[in-house]
This record gives C-alpha cells, structure tokens and sequence, in this order.
C-alpha cells in the first residue's frame, strides 16, 4: 500500500519511465510504457493526456512520435505531478480524510500526520523527475511491480 492514489503512481511511474527512455534519446508509445511499468493501456492513456496537458511531458506523433520530457521537464520536482493528478489534498489534507480537520479542530491524528506530511512534501518538491534516471538506466531501481 503506498501513499498515493493508484493513479498518481501510475502517473509517477509513467513519467520516471519516459524521463529514463528520453536520457537515452528515445521517444516512447503507450504500450512501452504499459507493459513497463505493469498499468492497464487505455487507463494510462487518460494519465499521460492529463500529464501532457499540463506540460509535464511532451509528446509528437508520426513513425518516431511518442512521449519524452525535455531537459527543463528532468528538473520539475514531482511534486508537480502529484499536483497535477491529485491536486492539493496530499499538501494539505487530513491524515483520515476528514473534511472538518484543522488547527482548531484538529482530528486524533491532526500533530503526527502533520509533521509526516511536511516531511513528504519536502521530499516532492527536493526531488527532480530526471533524478532517478542513472539508477533506473543501471537497473538499480525498478518501475515494475
């Protein structure tokens, strides 16, 4: 069980794997990215249209089309995927999802959660996209369940 919606680690799995593909000058298809990173094809496809429109990666069409993130994407925390998929809930809400959760009315895991988060949204925003690249490329680091 991660932190994240299922969708956002399809999403971050999604952009490490292109990242990684695009550091070694290759553009790739939907299916690539499916079989590598073990997501459903037309699930994944709504995610990297989400993830495209939003600037986070790139893609061209004909016989070498596919997706790829630019030089300037490598260096986007990821925090903005996250952003991008899941909004500001993660940043900013409940450890128990509870919509009246606050400072002032603060639920039984308001204190901790609180200081968890911080440190997780640190971790967002300290850490680049293209971060991971040399360890994936190396196999030291998997995509695939």
């Amino acid at each position: 069980m991660g932190i994240f919606s299922k969708t956002c680690e399809y999403a971050m799995r999604a952009v490490f794997y292109i990242a990684q593909r695009s550091e070694e000058g290759r553009k790739v298809g939907i299916r690539e990215i499916a079989v590598q990173i073990n997501s459903p094809e037309p699930f994944l496809a709504k995610i990297l249209q989400k993830l495209s429109k939003d600037g986070l990666i790139l893609s061209s069409k004909g016989p070498h089309g596919g997706f790829y993130v630019d030089s300037g994407g490598l260096q986007r925390p990821l925090a903005d995927i996250v952003h991008a998929i899941e909004g500001d809930s993660i940043f900013t809400g409940c450890g128990m999802g509870l919509s009246y959760c606050s400072e002032a009315n603060p639920c039984p895991l308001h204190n901790d959660f609180k200081k968890i988060r911080g440190q997780i949204v640190v971790m967002l925003q300290n850490t680049s996209i293209g971060q991971f690249n040399e360890g994936l490329i190396a196999g030291q680091l998997t995509l695939n369940k």
